[in-house]
């Protein structure tokens, strides 16, 4: 009769954005990580399925080392979030101000009859307002650039400090095939 070897396996699933799929395959491999299956999940997300041999050797330096990773890769994703987060906000509440100027300058217009300094007021605020929303974009990119060249060099060393961490499993992994 012949003799199965018996491996005992780790299982792990990961609910991630579409646009990072590869690289937290590519983190999850650096420490042992294989994946079994990836299927689509709700609004720009995918499920990643992972197994790992529980037997493996170096586990708990690849579970720190993995953890390490896990809140680098958050930190990184955070500040890519950050980059649009204030310049949402504000060019929200810029185009409702906008909106309501804009409104104002109509229902000056419209409600007061035979009114020619309504009717002169409402079309200087409605054309104040429609300049306003016209700006909301161009301010909007500005903040996200101003952002952006704020935030970068700290991405980049966050994601240099990812990649040392992912080089260290890896090295852990490499030493158990010698």
């Amino acid at each position: 009769m012949e003799e199965k070897n018996f491996i005992a396996y780790e299982y792990q699933t990961k609910t991630v954005k579409a646009q990072n799929q590869t690289k937290v395959i590519d983190m999850c491999e650096a420490f042992g990580w294989e994946v079994t299956d990836i299927t689509p999940g709700l609004i720009n997300n995918v499920v990643i399925s992972f197994k790992r041999d529980r037997k493996q050797k170096h586990k708990q330096e690849l579970s720190k080392l993995e953890r390490q990773a896990e809140s680098t890769f958050k930190a990184i994703d955070n500040l890519e979030n950050s980059k649009t987060t204030s310049a949402s906000i504000f060019s929200l509440i810029f185009g409702i101000i906008s909106a309501l100027i804009f409104g104002g300058g109509m229902c000056l217009t419209m409600l007061i009859d035979g009114s020619v300094i309504a009717i002169v007021g409402g079309v200087i605020l409605g054309i104040i307002g429609i300049v306003l929303c016209s700006v909301n974009y161009v301010i909007y990119k500005k903040m996200v650039e101003n952002k952006t060249k704020q935030v970068l060099p700290t991405i980049d060393d966050n994601e240099e400090k990812l990649a040392n961490i992912l080089e260290k499993g890896n090295e852990l992994l490499s030493a158990d095939e010698i």
